[in-house]
């Protein structure tokens, strides 16, 4: 089940306002970030986290049923599309 997204009237407004061209890119680009994983090219990357952090993310990871870098990647989209950037 997917959240559900509440849009203040400001960012309406400011939807409102979008050339047919920017509304066309942000679709597309809202498009990308739904394909599937799978589809998707991916990048290794290198970061660095807290051990205390990175153990109890990855402890409720585990207690959920989730590998914990495809938490890590679920809630990077969550939070693009959540803040309207994608």
């Amino acid at each position: 089940m997917r959240p559900v997204q509440h849009f203040s009237d400001e960012y309406l407004d400011r939807c409102r306002e979008a050339s047919p061209e920017q509304a066309l890119r942000f679709l597309e680009e809202f498009r990308r970030l739904q394909m599937p994983a799978r589809a998707a090219k991916s990048r290794l990357i290198s970061l660095r986290v807290p051990e205390p952090l990175l153990a109890t993310f990855r402890q409720r990871c585990e207690r959920e049923g989730v590998k914990y870098q495809t938490q890590i990647k679920r809630l990077m989209q969550e939070w693009l599309i959540g803040t309207g950037w994608s």
